[in-house]
């Protein structure tokens, strides 16, 4: 059985910012599901993704709103790396023409980006915020 949107979309995604060489200069090949406890910073964690049904001439399609996180914790500026982080999925990912397993993708879009100081006080967690459109 075929993946579903969401895990055919997080597949896609975990192969295009390891694949992208903007992503690999700043975070080499860290691009995880879950990252192990013991993560090296900066890596790529692929957020929340919920797809949503579409209807279309019979077929079935989906938009799905998903998020990727940076997470760094440097020695100097923490914000500086994971802002540079967000800008580089954010190069990586907008209007990609994602290979997505199964599924045709008709466009994906960067929606927003937020770059936050952790609880720790020391480390940063930037999100970036996309829309995909995947015709099944």
């Amino acid at each position: 059985m075929a993946d579903g949107y969401a895990l055919a979309l997080q597949a896609a995604l975990v192969t295009a910012l390891k694949a992208d060489a903007g992503v690999a200069a700043l975070v080499s090949t860290r691009v995880y599901d879950q990252p192990p406890q013991s993560a090296t910073r900066p890596y790529i964690r692929i957020g929340g993704i919920e797809p949503r049904p579409l209807r279309t001439d019979g077929k079935s399609a989906a938009n799905l709103t998903f998020g990727i996180e940076a997470h760094s914790r440097p020695v100097t500026s923490g914000r500086v790396e994971a802002t540079r982080c967000a800008e580089a999925i954010v190069a990586a990912l907008n209007e990609a023409a994602l290979a997505v397993t199964g599924y045709d993708t008709v466009q994906v879009h960067w929606q927003t980006q937020t770059v936050d100081q952790d609880s720790d006080g020391q480390s940063y967690t930037a999100i970036v915020a996309f829309t995909a459109l995947l015709d099944g």
